[in-house]
């Protein structure tokens, strides 16, 4: 009697490196980089899921992105505390005031004006 039973393969925890080094080259697609190891990529994205949230974050790269927080600067009380935007389309000119507060939101109703 022969069992149909499949069984689990098994990585070295060297293999499972380097395909994740490989993953998080640039330009790198999770799937190729899988395919080219014969591992199912669903593998590959949880292997890079578990090594997210099981090490602490490591320093950048050389020559890589650092990202740094920077106190915000003090605001001069000469400064305008709204964003003024004219419009003008022949002989109409319709002028938009704006909190300074809300720049993102004056950003997206701008976007969603000119399309």
């Amino acid at each position: 009697m022969t069992s149909d039973k499949k069984t689990r393969r098994r990585y070295s925890a060297a293999q499972k490196a380097q395909v994740l080094a490989e993953c998080d080259e640039p330009g790198a697609s999770v799937a190729k980089v899988a395919m080219a190891h014969g591992i199912n990529a669903n593998v590959v994205h949880r292997w890079r899921q578990l090594c997210r949230h099981e090490t602490p974050a490591s320093p950048a790269k050389a020559g890589g992105f650092v990202a740094l927080s920077l106190a915000a600067p003090a605001v001069p009380a000469a400064m305008a505390t709204d964003v003024r935007v004219e419009l003008r389309r022949g002989p109409v000119v319709i002028t938009v005031t704006w909190p300074v507060s809300g720049a993102a939101e004056l950003a997206a109703w701008t976007r969603e004006l000119l399309r």
